[in-house]
Formats: C-alpha cells, structure tokens, sequence
C-alpha cells in the first residue's frame, strides 16, 4: 500500500528556485561554450581538433556515435594524445554532463507537480506560477541551445574514448549522454512527448496570462488614452498607492510572459483549440518574429514552429502552419511600427516620470510601483530593437521592412530616462524605505491579521492546518513588529525568510486536498504577494531595480552599442544623453553566473574597454567643439589687434581729403570688430550659437554623475575630460606659435599672448557648464610651458620654440649681417635699418617687431621667470663660447699682449707692437691678412657677446615690468633685500650670500652688476676646461696657462683693437639709434659684464683695477688716433663714434666713473664727437 504524497514533504519551493538558478547557470555556460570558448572560437580550438591527420578520426567518431568501439584501429593514434584530449574537453564534456542531471531534476520535479495537481495562477499564487513557468521555458531554451553546439557528438565521443584509454573503462555517463544528445537532436520532438502529461498544469498557468498579457501589450496610442505611467492623469490621487490587486504582474516581464506562451503551446499544441490560449499564442506570435533563447542566441521562430510542425507527421497541422505563416506576414508588416511608436511613448513617458520625481522624490513611496512598471516595459522594448535589428528576417518574404523603425535616433534619451529613474531610487532609498516600513506595518500587517482571523473563524475549515498556520503568524509577526526607527538606525532589514515562506505556502495551499485551498481564500494570496513586493522595497530594492531595468544584453551586441553611441554623438540633440552609455557598461557584470566563473574576466575587461573608450570619445568631443570656439575667439580677439586699426586710420585720413576723381569708387569697408554680435533676428543660429549649445548638451552630460562603477574600476567623467582638456590645450599652446623651422617662421608674442588669452576666457567659461577647477587646468599646462619640455608627451614647449628661434634665428642674423639689424637703446629694441645691401632674408623680417620691449614682455607673460631663465642660460651658453674662442686667441698672441700692457705710455713701441699683433711666433712676418684677422675675431666675437648681452638686459627689463605689474609687493620685497643686503661679520660668507641675493634679483628681471647666469656659465666652462685638461695631460702649453692672466691679457686685447673700428664704415654712430650700425656700442656691456664676471671667477675680485688699466690702455689707443697724419684721419674717418664708445663703456660700468674718464681721456674730445654724429645724424634725416 502506497502513502499518499504529502505537499510539504516534496519542497516545491526550494527545487524551483534552486533548479530556476541552476537552470540560467546552464545556459550561461552552453552559451560560453558554444559562443566564446573552443568550439565558439576557432582560434582557441586545441591543436588536434584542427590537425588533418585525425579527421578519419572524427568522421568515424561521428558515423558511430553513440556507440563507439575504442579498440577500433581508426581511433589508435587518440591513444597518443589521450592526456591533451582529457584535460582540454573536460569542462566541455562535463557541462554537458551537468545538462543531463539538470534535466533528470527537471523532468522529476515537473513529474512531482503532475502529481501533487499543483493548481497554477499567476495572479494567485504568483512565485509559484511564474518559478514553474520560468523552469520551463529554461529548460526547452536549454534544450535547443544544445542541439544547436557544432561538433557535440565528435568531443563527446573523443572524450570518452580518450577517458577510456586513460583509465580502461569509459565514462559512466557517457552512454546516457549519447543517448541524450541523439533523444534531444530534435528537442522539440522529444520535449513535446515529454510535455503531454504536463499539460494539466501547464494549460491552466497559460490561461492565467489572459488577465495580465493583453493589458500590458497594448499599442502606444492606447498606452496614452489610458493614462499608462502617467502621475499626472489623475492629480487627486497623485498621493495614493496604485489600486491593483495583483502588483508583481504590472511589472512582470512582457519578453518572458511570451516566452512562455510560445514556448509551453509549441509543447502542447493540442491546446490551441481554446479561444483564450489561441489569443495569448496569436498575440505573442505578432508581436515579433524573434525569441530570444540566452543572450544573442535567439530562434526566427515563425520558421522553428513551422519546421516543427511539419515534422509532426498524423497530426494534420496543416491548419496551424498556414496559420503561423499568416502571423509572421503580420509580425513581419505591423510589429517594427508598433514598437517604434511605444518607444516614443516611453520617452515622454519616462521624462515626465523622471522631472515629477526629481522635484518631489516622496512620490516614490506610494507611486515606487511606476517606476518599476516603466523600467519593466522600456527595457522590454529595447530587448525587442536590439535582436529584431542584429537578426533581419530571411529575404524570401515579401515583406519590406522600413530601416527607420529599428534606427532610432532618441533611444539615448530612453535609455538615460531609466538610469535617471534608477538612481533616484538608489538615491532616495530611505525615503522608500521609511514608507514601505511604516506601510507594512501599519496597513499590511493589520489587514493580514483580519485575513487570518476570517480563516480561523470560517465554518467550512475544520481547522487551519500546523504548517500553514505557522507561516502565517510568523509573517504577521515580522511585519507587525517593524517601527521606523530602525531605518533612522540604517539598520540593515532582511525580508527573505518572509518570502521563502509565502513561496512554501504557495505551494502548500495550492496543491489537491490541501488543508487550506488558496482559491478559497484569494484576498489573503493577492495580499500576501502585495506584502512580499512592499518588502522587497524595503531590503531588495537593488535586486529589483535589477530585475526590472538591467541592460547587459548590450555586452552581446557590440556593433549595435558601438553603433548607437556614434549615432548620438553625430545627432546634437542626444548629446546630453551619451553618458548613460559608459553607465550601461556597468550593468555589463549582471550578465555572469557563479557556475560559469571563466566568462567573468573577459565581460569585465569588456565592460572597462567600453566604459573607456566611449568617455574618451565623449572627451574628445567636448575637447573639438571647445577648439572650435577657441579658434573663433581667437579670429574675433585677431581682428581688435592694434596693426588692424591701421586700414580704418588710412581710410578716416582719406575722406578728409578732396578726391579729384569723384567716379572712381572706394571698395566695400571691411566688417568692423563687434559686427557678429548684431542680430536682426533671435532665430538666426551662428555656427557660435550651434557649438555653445553643444557645449552645454556635451558638458551636461560630463557633469551628470560624480563616479560610474564598472566591474572593480570607477570612472570620473569629469577627470577624463580634465586629463583630455590638458592635453588638447597643451597642443593647442604650442600649435597656436606656428613656428616652422625650415622656414624659421613664428608668431609674435604678443599675438600668441592675445590668443592664449582668449583661449584662456574659452576655459574659464566652462566652469559654467560643468564643475570643473579649470584654474587647476591652467597650473598645470601653463607652468609646462616654461620648461624645455613638457610632462605630457615630451615634446617641445613656447619656452624651447622661441628661445631657439631668438637665438638661432634673429640673434644670428644680428651678428652675420652686419649693418642691418642694430640694436637701439632709445627704443629698447633691435631694429632693422633699411639699406641697400638688405638680403632677400630680411625683407620680411623686422626685428622691431619680435625684439622690443612690448614683444619681449609679452614673452615674459607666456612664459615666465623659469622660462626667461632658460632663455638666458642658453643665451649665456653662446656667450661662454665666445670667452673659449676669445681665450684661444688670448693664448696665440700672449706674448705681445703682455708687452702691451706694460708699454702702453710707449707710443712708438705700442706701434710697432700692434703690427705683430696676430701673427704670433709660427706665422710670417709678412702676412698682413692675419696681422688683422685676430684683432677683428677679437672684436667681432666681444661684439657678438655685446649683442647677446644687450637682448639679455632688453629680456631683464620685460620680464621686470610684468613682475612689476603682477607681483608689485613681492617684488618691492626683493628690491630692497638686492639694494640692502644685511651685513656679516664672515666675509666668505657674505660673499655666498651676495651670491644668492643676486641670482635671486636676476631671476626676478632686477639688474645686476654682474649676471649670475654669466657666471654659472663661465664657471661651468671651467670646471669642463679643467676636466678636460685634466684628461690630456700632454697638453702642457694649454694646461698651464693661467686663467687670471688670461683674463687679464683678454682685455688688453680689446683695449688695443678698439681704434680699428674707426676704420670701419658699419662703425657710425647714429643718433636716431643712440648705436653704430655695427652694434660696436653693445661692446660697452661686453666689456664691463665680462670683466665682472671672469675677474670674480678667476681673481681676486679686483675686478675696478683690472678696468681702470682696460681705460687706461683704450683711452691712450683712442688718442693716438688724434694724432695720425692727415692720410691716416681720413682712414679713421670714423673717430667720433669710437670715441662715443669710451664714453658707454663709462656710463655702463658700476666700476668707473666720469672722473676716472677725464684724467685719462680729455672731455673735450667726448663733446665734439657727440656733437659730430648728431650733426651728421640731422643732415642724413
């Protein structure tokens, strides 16, 4: 005698979700195997399924399976690779293995419900109808997804042979395997055999949709008359919680429920017979043409159902093939438009949603139940677009599908509609909460209580059953004990034993002869699963919102993703919605399942690459719509510089004028600066109006959310964009120079300044778009640019572009061509002289305009003391060149030199020594040409140094006045330390300390007596010279000479050559210049610069004596000249301006004074020559 089946004994509830779990970990991992793994992927097949040598192998394995003899001598050679076969197929073989138990649970557990005449509705007894539902439809998906793996027979079989050789018996399960694999080659065949006792209970869930489907399938228009989603369609009940009394139904999967229905009446097409069910199957067949079974693997399933039924021969299903036909015309003509036109509904829908809540988020207490139904449909829809678009119909239809109804230019708004109703959730989650807690136990609680005690008090119930009774007071007692104090605690609520018990006693009370019948008693299912949904926004709201808005299926559909971003970045109006396109990745994760642990890594490391490159994209986006406008301002701020206002001067001085000619007529006037700014019309857009609406939509969506996690990684749009806003401005500060080296062509400073300017306002305007420290942008691009080389990519900065174009470009061409570039102390400035002689290099070069004041502090602006700093130690690196090949000649003409400086009151001797000058003990006598060519290289080198010196102080002046202007009190700071430098009693280390003072002042712009940086250069030079010497010992004549002596010797040197400038005509004076048109006057700070510097390196510091002898021995030069014959005056016919020369030196000196210039030079001399040159000046204007 058999016991009867007791309910509670069979856990309903436990196997349905566990195996539902199970189930969707099965399909993930045959998916993974099918799709991404070996046999998905050629080129992660092993070496052996690709070798040639063993198809004989295969093509037996396959021809024999299941039964396969492994002491064939065909299958031998496996015995070779039995260990690679093992270790390679087993995660494969083992899956499939895992399918089989996975299906004896199935096929128990439904067998069991058979049993138990389990009674399904979805309204009723909800999780246990839609776990049931749910079973099934994984389990036929599973099913079909298997017969659909390529090669499964081949590795099952390699496998078990291998297997068999390895441990000399087969597998167990293998001969149940095979017989599976060959059962289930068509599933649909055994699963429809499967499924005839089934039907019983399966037909009456079916029916159960008939009350939900047709509501939530309805076309848009009817979506709007209803007031679907709307808070706003009855405004008096804005307050009230949703009056339904089946809640988790409105937002139950609509993709599922026809799943479900299409899935289960293929099973039990019999059934189809019944008005209801005919409806649910013909409505799921219309609404689309694809079903998805996992992921992107879906079924065309007009043609399945067809192929299906075809194959079912006796069964006179010619009636339902025609009829199938008919839908899919109907599916294939009406679906794309109906759901294009729900998509529309659902952004309006969903906007109204988002802005009522954002403005009132306690709306989501009563009204929490919109937002789920909205997700549920909108990702509903998008499932839809995305497999019907990446799976077009087979081209034997007739019908023509619009491309307009699957290209959807807005879906980035939907899409960010259900982020934005998402996070408010997530962000206002106490607020729900607080709501639901005091709902539960304030109104759910009570109406539970009068429920139980309708039950216990009703005549046609003996008694409530033990079990059944239990579970009810102990859901009572949850709820009735919650107070809101603990979510003011954040105490941390877990309703999942409360839910697990409604499941059990679903299951109880839905089963024949059961003690208490839920039929019966529908007020207290509806309101237990009411319950159940209120508890879930109080402990699982992040599992909901999951359930009901999750969009990882854009992992699977790559092309589409990509394709829809381009599409929104190409369509202004959506750029505000492309940030919820890295948030989508991060939905990515909720794709794996623990049983398939190997895919995660990969959707991860998929999720970051996406998540990167679509805010990259963003980025750089934003970045060439702020060059756009950077590049329109700085055309605008171009127009207001000052050499444009020269055509407006030409033109207001021309109409004072009388024109003789009245016809002829003067040409259209140019647009005047500020003429864009003129509208006649408010509708007219300027390209500035497009890309600052933009700008806002781009920036809007930078600024949307602080951090988006995906998998373990959070990105900060708003560093992103910083990191390539950095980037693009640091490119665009050295782009905006335009320095060409080949054609050593480059912008001036000041227009280079008014550009970074304007540029600059550009940035400093987007904190009102997106918050953003850009002052943060400016302190780490802009101090780049006073160094070499940028941090970014290495690449030269405005510091390195301009100090090489200064000194190899106009500084060079200073000192080759002599006479056309002077350097002009009354105007601050190197100017160019027009001559003649001009070359073809210098027509368009006018020093004025990159070497005076006003460009130079501009420089000063752009780059700052460190990068004036840089100029000038590059700069002092030329200078310390020319003291080495000065030193050089010093050391050839030593002797002489050292005659000189003792006979220099020997007039005839100082002659005769002046001759030998520069032929040195090795050269010839006669050979005048290099008798002159030291005295010259002297000169033309110290003249160099001069010029070199003289931008060197014009820098020093601009960089001072800017200093000035912006730093006025820091400045006035290190004035005073430079002119009153506190005293110590250690002269070594006041010295130091003066050391420091002055490299200080000098980098401040402040002149010195001596400049640091010549200094440093020269005694860098030493410390080389010593190295080197050092190394060549066997240079002795170099290595003993004597630096002091040296540059001692150096200045007679220049002393005595001074006179032959008078020789030269490039030597006059010119008083409009206040210089010679050789730039022999720069040799006034040569002079005086080098001596400080070389006699405070090498001597003693007695740097006023060793400069008092240089005027004594160029003084007493200069005055021989005065008294050469007649013939030898008109030679030296430019006296005057040399003796000018004595008289800079002077004035430059902090050494000498007038004084010491009049006892050894007469005065007198001093005033006819300058009153020669003016003269002469005045006659040339």
């Amino acid at each position: 005698m058999s016991r009867a089946m007791v309910p509670s004994q069979q856990k309903l509830a436990e196997k349905l979700t566990i195996l539902n779990d199970r189930g969707r970990g099965m399909l993930t991992r045959i998916y993974n195997i099918k799709k991404m793994s070996m046999l998905g992927n050629p080129q992660n097949k092993p070496g052996f399924l690709t070798d040639k040598a063993y198809e004989p192998v295969y093509r037996y394995l396959l021809r024999r399976f299941p039964h396969v003899d492994s002491k064939s001598s065909t299958l031998q050679v496996i015995n070779n690779i039995k260990q690679d076969v093992v270790k390679s197929l087993s995660l494969y073989y083992f899956t499939f293995v895992d399918i089989m138990d996975f299906k004896d649970h199935v096929v128990d557990l439904l067998t069991t419900i058979d049993a138990c005449q389990v009674h399904m509705d979805v309204t009723l007894n909800y999780d246990l109808t839609v776990n049931y539902l749910n079973l099934i439809s994984t389990y036929v998906s599973l099913m079909i997804l298997m017969s659909r793996v390529e090669d499964r027979r081949v590795v099952l079989s390699l496998y078990n042979v291998a297997y068999e050789y390895l441990n000399a018996s087969s597998d167990p399960s293998f001969p149940r395997l095979g017989q599976m694999v060959i059962d289930y080659d068509i599933p649909l065949r055994k699963l429809s055999e499967e499924f005839v006792p089934h039907s019983r209970v399966v037909v009456p869930a079916l029916l159960s949709l008939h009350k939900i489907y047709p509501k939530r399938n309805l076309p848009a228009d009817q979506m709007r008359a209803t007031g679907m989603l709307s808070l706003l369609a009855e405004p008096l009940k804005i307050m009230n919680v949703p009056n339904t009394d089946m809640v988790q139904c409105e937002y139950l999967s609509l993709d599922s429920m026809e799943k479900w229905i299409i899935f289960s009446m293929m099973l039990c097409h019999t059934y189809l017979q019944e008005a209801q069910l005919w409806d649910l199957w013909k409505t799921a067949l219309q609404s689309g043409y694809i079903v998805q079974l996992c992921r992107d693997e879906v079924l065309h399933i007009h043609s399945y159902i067809n192929t299906f039924f075809e194959s079912l021969k006796g069964h006179n299903l010619h009636k339902r093939i025609t009829e199938v036909k008919d839908l899919q015309h109907q599916a294939l003509q009406s679906s794309p438009a109906i759901h294009r036109e729900r998509r529309k509904f659902l952004r309006s829908a969903l906007k109204e949603l988002a802005l009522i809540f954002t403005d009132q988020p306690g709306l989501l207490g009563p009204k929490g139940l919109y937002v789920f139904q909205a997700l549920a449909v909108a990702r509903d829809e998008i499932h839809w677009l995305l497999r019907h678009f990446d799976n077009p119909p087979s081209k034997k239809h007739t019908v023509k599908l619009s491309q307009e109804d699957f290209v959807d230019r807005q879906l980035p708004e939907l899409l960010f509609n259900m982020e934005e109703l998402k996070s408010l959730l997530r962000k206002y989650n106490q607020v729900v909460q607080r709501y639901f807690v005091q709902y539960l136990a304030g109104y759910d609680a009570v109406l539970l209580n009068q429920l139980i005690q309708e039950i216990t008090n009703d005549s046609n119930l003996a008694h409530c059953p033990e079990d059944e009774s239990v579970i009810l007071s102990s859901l009572y007692n949850t709820i009735a004990g919650l107070s809101v104090k603990q979510v003011e605690a954040n105490e941390v609520f877990d309703f999942r034993g409360v839910r697990l018990d409604w499941f059990r006693l679903q299951a109880y009370t839905s089963v024949s002869r059961a003690g208490l019948v839920l039929r019966d008693h529908q007020d207290l299912g509806k309101h237990l699963n009411m319950i159940v949904f209120h508890t879930k926004l109080v402990d699982y709201l992040d599992e909901l919102i999951n359930e009901t808005g999750d969009l990882s299926i854009y992992c699977f559909y790559h092309q589409i993703f990509e394709h829809q971003f381009k599409q929104c970045m190409e369509f202004p109006a959506q750029h505000r919605f492309s940030i919820v396109f890295p948030i989508i990745c991060g939905h990515f994760m909720n794709a794996t399942h623990e049983l398939c642990p190997e895919e995660r890594h990969s959707i991860g490391t998929t999720s970051v690459q996406y998540a990167h490159w679509f805010l990259k994209e963003m980025s750089d986006e934003v970045n060439q719509v702020i060059t756009a406008i950077c590049e329109e301002q700085c055309m605008l701020n171009y127009k207001l510089l000052p050499k444009h206002s020269a055509a407006s001067i030409l033109q207001s001085s021309n109409k004072h004028k009388k024109n003789k000619d009245k016809k002829k007529q003067v040409g259209p006037e140019e647009e005047k600066p500020g003429t864009e700014s003129v509208r006649k019309n408010r509708e007219n857009f300027t390209r500035m109006d497009k890309l600052h609406m933009a700008l806002t939509e781009l920036c809007y969506a930078i600024n949307h959310c602080n951090v988006i996690q995906v998998w373990e990684h959070g990105f900060v749009p708003r560093e992103f964009f910083i990191q390539h806003l950095e980037t693009r401005f640091n490119k665009a500060l050295v782009g905006m120079m335009m320095y060409n080296p080949d054609t050593s062509e480059i912008a001036k400073p000041s227009e280079l300044l008014s550009s970074v300017k304007a540029i600059m306002s550009v940035l400093q305007g987007l904190e009102n778009y997106v918050q953003i420290d850009i002052a943060r942008v400016f302190n780490s691009v802009l101090p780049q640019q006073t160094q070499a080389t940028d941090s970014f990519n290495g690449e030269k900065t405005i510091t390195a572009n301009y100090t090489n174009w200064y000194l190899e470009v106009l500084l060079r061409r200073v000192t080759v061509n002599i006479g056309q570039i002077v350097y002009s102390p009354n105007h601050k400035a190197f100017v160019t002289v027009a001559t003649d002689n001009n070359s073809k290099e210098n027509l368009y070069l006018a020093a004025e305009e990159y070497a005076d004041l006003t460009e130079l502090r501009a420089l000063a602006e752009l780059i700052g003391p460190y990068g004036m700093r840089y100029l000038g130690e590059r700069l002092m690196g030329h200078v310390a060149s020319q003291v080495d090949e000065l030193k050089k000649l010093v050391i050839q003409n030593k002797e002489v030199l050292f005659n000189m400086r003792t006979s220099f009151d020997k007039p005839e001797v100082m002659r005769d020594l002046f001759r030998r000058l520069g032929t040195g003990p090795v050269k010839q006598q006669g050979n005048t040409k290099n008798q002159v060519s030291d005295v010259d290289s002297v000169l033309m080198r110290m003249t160099i140094i001069g010029i070199l010196l003289s931008f060197r102080s014009l820098a020093q002046d601009a960089l001072l006045d800017v200093l000035e202007d912006r730093i006025p009190f820091l400045m006035a700071s290190v004035q005073d330390l430079q002119h009153f430098v506190p005293n110590m009693k250690d002269t070594k280390y006041s010295h130091m300390k003066q050391q420091v003072v002055n490299e200080m002042a000098s980098a401040a712009g402040l002149s010195c007596d001596i400049d640091p940086l010549l200094i440093s250069a020269l005694r860098s030079q030493k410390n080389e010279d010593g190295e080197r010497k050092a190394s060549t010992s066997s240079d002795t004549e170099v290595a003993n000479e004597s630096d002091y002596e040296l540059a001692c010797l150096l200045m007679v040197f220049v002393a005595v050559s001074i006179p032959t400038l008078a020789k030269k005509d490039v030597s006059v004076f010119k008083a409009s210049l206040e210089g010679n048109l050789s730039n022999c006057h720069c040799l006034a700070k040569a002079v005086n610069q080098i001596a400080g510097a070389l006699f405070t390196i090498h001597g003693p510091g007695d740097v006023s004596d060793r400069l008092q002898e240089f005027l004594a021995l160029a003084s007493s030069s200069l005055l021989r000249l005065g008294q050469s014959q007649e013939q030898e005056k008109e030679t030296f016919k430019n006296r005057e301006s040399v003796y000018i020369l004595l008289d800079l030196i002077v004035q430059e000196s902090p050494y000498l004074t007038m004084d010491l210039l009049e006892s050894c030079f007469p005065y007198a001399l001093l005033r006819n020559a300058y009153h020669t040159v003016y003269k002469a000046s005045a006659v040339d204007i």
